[in-house]
């Protein structure tokens, strides 16, 4: 069983492993494996993951069962956005998926920002098993960006909605 918790900086390691293993497995067949490499090279070094633990504002979750990391989740507020908290990241290890960790994880962030009225996500468009997992969750399409995850990154994601309040 895994229970969802506050990320340490003990958990760098072990997320940087879940988020390698996770981004092959749902990104490989959209990029090649080598673009995905370089994508966890920037967004997942030890350093990124360790300064979004420490982000004031966000929340960094973790599924942890004692032994092992089963999945994540990053949101922050959103610098530009009013009342709106970003969901950066949600990734259940591909081991692990279809157990209730990720809706888990979700049910949490969702509680981690009382001032926000809109939690909002960039999304794969070629990913359907996290689109329908949103949209389980009451997300709805508000826009699409050729920039997901930063300016200048030349990926196309949706961008979806959900009101929190």
């Amino acid at each position: 069983m895994f229970f969802v918790r506050t990320a340490t900086d003990r958990d760098v390691e072990p997320l940087r492993a879940l988020l390698t293993q996770s981004f092959h497995a749902t990104y490989d067949r959209f990029y090649g494996p080598a673009k995905v490499a370089e994508l966890v090279s920037a967004w997942h070094s030890p350093a990124e993951i360790k300064r979004r633990i420490q982000v004031k504002g966000g929340e960094y979750l973790v599924a942890d069962d004692g032994k092992r990391i089963g999945g994540m989740a990053f949101a922050a507020m959103s610098e530009k956005l009013t009342k709106t908290a970003i969901l950066h990241q949600l990734y259940v290890h591909p081991d692990h998926q279809r157990q209730g960790i990720g809706r888990d994880l979700f049910a949490e962030i969702e509680t981690c920002f009382p001032d926000a009225e809109i939690l909002r996500l960039e999304v794969e468009p070629q990913n359907a098993g996290a689109i329908a997992f949103y949209e389980a969750h009451d997300f709805v399409e508000v826009d699409r960006t050729k920039n997901c995850g930063g300016p200048d990154s030349g990926i196309e994601a949706l961008i979806m909605e959900k009101p929190l309040k």
